[in-house]
């Protein structure tokens, strides 16, 4: 397996997790990013190891870019602005970073010949289903934000290169993460329900009815590390979907979950449509391909977010600083 990894996007919500997983594993991280929404805190453990290497950057920048992948024999893209709400409000830098930017990115990677190169997708590619059967890898892609049809672009521009010769690169499309991080992100819906619900903040629920797949980031990078360790064989512009069908829930099955440990008060149901993407997924391929399986239920999410809040005695407006969520981007470090 690749012993010099360089995550692109190393620092945010799923990256810290991620690098902190290779890390304690044994392996190389070269971790570039730009605090996009200024959370140098998140990387003040990952730096008191010897393994960890950061640079601050831009993915757009191709001589440093160049530069890094010089120095590494694997690369994890999992830079960009994450999520709907964010490519929304900054539609322009959306498109030059997401597109734009990653697209060049992958070419270099081609260049420069990087066999291992994992490209991280999302599950809310497929936007509106029409059916309640958990979809598979060769459904039909309905992206309905700019943030999935940016990645649906850049998934059709890996497969197009199928011809290219000594680079392997393969598409994961990640299911809505959870799960605690040290740049935490309260504004994903498992981490904001049992938040909201936790302090007794007020919780309007919309689109309670519609599915979605959830998965602990800790489980992200062990996907990660399977896809890595296997035969190239086997994932060779490959797409798999990471999760585990166990964790399909609507938002009102995820209300019930939590109201299990915390008394419910302030949640309200409406038929409001804010987000009206709905979609069970299947995760067979990459459990029977690379013997994958999810070690973190939603419960065990839940659980684990409630024990930090009482542990460390956490307040609802530490929480609530923007800096735990992707609400705002610092535009200087752009």
């Amino acid at each position: 397996m690749s012993q010099n990894i360089l995550v692109v996007g190393g620092a945010g919500y799923i990256g810290t997790v991620v690098s902190d997983h290779f890390l304690k594993k044994g392996f190389n991280v070269i971790c570039v990013d730009n605090f996009l929404y200024e959370n140098s805190f998140s990387i003040y453990n990952l730096k008191k190891n010897k393994k960890f290497k950061f640079i601050l950057g831009d993915l757009r920048n191709k001589d440093l870019i160049n530069e890094l992948l010089d120095k590494c024999d694997a690369v994890i893209i999992l830079a960009g602005l994450v999520g709907d709400p964010i490519t929304k409000k900054y539609p322009q830098i959306s498109t030059k970073i997401n597109f734009d930017g990653t697209k060049k990115l992958i070419e270099n990677c081609k260049n420069k010949k990087i066999e291992k190169v994992i490209f991280v997708s999302t599950c809310s590619n497929y936007g509106l289903s029409d059916t309640n059967l958990p979809l598979n890898e060769e459904a039909e892609l309905k992206p309905l934000s700019l943030y999935a049809k940016h990645k649906v672009e850049i998934e059709k521009y890996i497969i197009s290169q199928k011809s290219s010769k000594n680079f392997s690169p393969t598409i994961l499309r990640f299911s809505t993460a959870f799960g605690l991080s040290s740049r935490m992100r309260y504004d994903l819906t498992i981490n904001q329900f049992t938040k909201s619900i936790y302090f007794k903040e007020k919780l309007d629920v919309y689109d309670s009815k519609t599915w979605r797949p959830y998965c602990h980031v800790k489980d992200f990078g062990i996907a990660l590390e399977t896809v890595l360790s296997a035969e190239k064989k086997l994932t060779d512009f490959e797409v798999f979907n990471v999760g585990g069908d166990q964790n399909n829930f609507t938002k009102k099955q995820i209300v019930e979950l939590i109201n299990k440990f915390i008394p419910i008060n302030e949640v309200t149901f409406t038929d409001k449509t804010q987000d009206p993407r709905n979609y069970k997924v299947n995760f067979s391929k990459i459990n029977k391909l690379l013997n994958f399986k999810i070690n973190f239920t939603v419960e065990d999410g839940i659980k684990e977010i409630i024990e930090y809040f009482k542990k460390n005695n956490e307040k609802l407006e530490t929480c609530n600083d923007l800096k735990f969520g992707n609400y705002i981007i610092n535009k200087k470090n752009l």
